[in-house]
């Protein structure tokens, strides 16, 4: 059972919704737009935006696009380079098609490029949203894909689902839904388990649920599966955010969503403050503080991060670089600013407060990494 009136992310309750939009449904097999398709979805968007919702769409396709128009084998993913030609030709067309449809629909389409580097960086995250924000607030439907043309591997999401996700967390929006080739999440992969069920709703990603993911991406045009899909799930909901994955073979689903009520819907956590949601969204980090349980229980109790506490640090960080820190169970629990560098990090191990001053002199700071820095997991 979905809790109560949120089938469909409905504009009465989310205010502000991200539609994430992958190659497979937008382009069909011979790397052509499925017009008439994306037509109806435009037309769902026009509804939902006349009811008061605040519509971010994040679309896929620029590369499968390209690569067809360029001739390019293995849908243009057969090497970065033709990824990043592919793209470069792609987004002319998909930002045209986007334009025109919503256009008709009397909606103004406005184009974002962003790369994982623009929202891992502090400052760039805090401009790409003060620009969804004036751009919302002028009633246009900004249209987001990665800068695949620039990207190259390390600063690159990879997918466009966990892209959607952070797009969400940094528009402060009330719900991310993703148009899928499946229609949720289920317990075994559907396509070779006929007793396998879909999940209407979860509540908490965990081992149990994560075990049921597939990594693979059916069409060969995208680069996420479920895995993906609910990683990014996580990323959402850690940021207050409620996350769905619904089917989008047929047209209009975004209606049909509303009527049937059939996908997975992923609720959303108490939402962080927008510094602590930045640090848990983010996927990267420069090193990682393995921490003993007493230290563990600490933190879970809302405490810093204190030497003490601490088993092994990994990595090279310099002070406030992103860090992850990591169980006694080798489970990532907290992410959050260093206060020292790795070198200095190191020497003051398991030390307690009246060490470290006989370490590092008398202005040494107590936390390895402060409360007001840090977000649980």
């Amino acid at each position: 059972m979905v809790a109560a009136g949120l089938a469909g992310f409905p504009p009465d309750i989310c205010k502000r919704l991200v539609v994430k939009i992958g190659s497979a449904l937008l382009v069909d097999a011979d790397g052509a737009v499925r017009s008439q398709w994306l037509a109806s979805v435009a037309a769902d968007i026009a509804t939902r935006h006349k009811a008061g919702q605040q519509i971010i769409v994040v679309s896929s396709g620029a590369i499968a696009l390209g690569a067809r128009r360029l001739g390019l084998p293995k849908g243009g993913r057969g090497s970065l380079d033709d990824a990043q030609a592919a793209a470069a030709v792609g987004q002319i067309a998909l930002s045209q098609a986007w334009a025109e449809l919503l256009a008709a629909q009397d909606i103004t389409a406005a184009q974002m490029l962003l790369t994982l580097d623009d929202l891992e960086n502090r400052r760039r995250y805090l401009n790409a949203t003060a620009t969804l924000e004036r751009l919302l607030s002028l009633q246009v439907v900004p249209i987001i894909n990665e800068n695949d043309s620039v990207a190259t591997t390390e600063i690159r999401f990879g997918d466009n689902d966990r892209l959607a996700a952070r797009i969400g967390q940094a528009a402060n929006a009330d719900a991310v839904v993703l148009l899928s080739d499946v229609d949720g999440l289920y317990t075994a992969n559907p396509q070779t388990n006929p007793q396998a069920q879909l999940i209407s709703e979860v509540r908490s990603i965990n081992a149990e649920i994560r075990a049921m993911a597939d990594g693979g991406s059916g069409s060969g045009m995208g680069s996420g599966g479920m895995a993906s899909k609910i990683e990014a799930a996580g990323i959402a909901n850690t940021a207050g955010t409620h996350f769905a994955i619904i089917s989008g073979l047929t047209p209009s689903p975004l209606s049909r969503w509303q009527q049937d009520g059939k996908g997975t819907i992923f609720l959303a956590q108490p939402g962080k403050r927008a510094r602590k949601s930045w640090l848990a969204g983010r996927l990267t980090t420069r090193g990682s503080i393995q921490v003993d349980a007493g230290a563990a229980r600490a933190l879970a109790k809302g405490n810093s991060l204190l030497p003490a506490g601490v088993t092994e640090i990994s990595g090279n960080f310099a002070r406030g670089d992103v860090v992850d820190i990591i169980g006694p169970d080798g489970v990532r629990i907290a992410r959050g600013l260093a206060e020292y560098d790795v070198a200095d990090a190191r020497r003051i191990i398991g030390r307690r407060s009246d060490e470290i001053a006989q370490i590092l002199g008398p202005t040494f700071r107590p936390a390895l990494v402060h409360r007001d820095h840090m977000a649980m997991l």
